[in-house]
């Protein structure tokens, strides 16, 4: 997907006349990041949103002493690290490839002159907002009331991208990051959905989902 359709398909930027999308587009500064790299790092000095043109990026965060707690998982013409351009303040939060990815960055500069000439798009950027922070809210709200089957049920089912048959392409401990517990704890878990039946498991990584609602019902009801 070339840069220019990548902000063709993503609703922040489409609403744009052509001229001024291809103009972003030329700007833009494409990336290439190997799996388990960072993009950037909790308080790191804040100068540019990123857009997801392959693979996947995980928003994580981790208190101090804590586990790391993933707040969501981006792909395709999702974007982040929109915040700190209107206010400039660090990073507050991780961003991290769980695959080898491809992001295109903008410099903040570059968009709020964007912003300045078309004001209309600032209210996407607000949902934009909205959306993370109910998303922020809900993942806070997972690791305080749901048990680790539970987050384990619900990631797996946010990982199958609603496909029966999935390769988990997470390691391990991404995994088990995304989950909110330890390795230990979400391997216990999965074993118990393979006793169950409710997922099948061919090789190290190729599943199978044989009881989706069974699994959607553990999660508590909502994926």
């Amino acid at each position: 997907m070339s840069q220019a359709h990548l902000l063709d398909t993503t609703a922040l930027f489409a609403v744009l006349p052509d001229r001024v999308r291809l103009s972003l587009s030329e700007k833009a500064i494409r990336q290439e990041i190997k799996r388990g790299n960072n993009i950037f790092r909790r308080n790191d000095p804040s100068t540019s949103l990123y857009i997801v043109e392959q693979g996947r990026i995980a928003i994580a965060t981790t208190p101090s002493g804590g586990r790391e707690t993933v707040l969501a998982v981006l792909e395709s013409g999702e974007l982040f690290g929109e915040l700190p351009l209107f206010d400039d303040a660090p990073r507050s939060a991780d961003a991290r490839a769980l695959v080898d990815s491809h992001v295109l960055e903008f410099d903040y500069e570059t968009l709020r002159d964007v912003f300045n000439q078309h004001p209309q798009i600032l209210w996407l950027v607000v949902k934009l907002i909205v959306e993370r922070l109910r998303s922020t809210d809900e993942a806070l709200s997972d690791a305080m009331f749901l048990d680790v089957p539970a987050r384990t049920a619900k990631r797996l089912l946010e990982l199958s991208n609603h496909q029966t048959t999935f390769i988990l392409t997470t390691t391990q401990e991404e995994l088990s990051s995304l989950v909110g517990a330890s390795r230990e704890r979400v391997n216990k878990a999965i074993a118990l959905f393979l006793k169950l039946g409710w997922i099948s498991l061919e090789g190290r990584n190729n599943y199978t989902i044989n009881d989706r609602q069974a699994l959607t019902d553990r999660a508590g009801g909502k994926v």
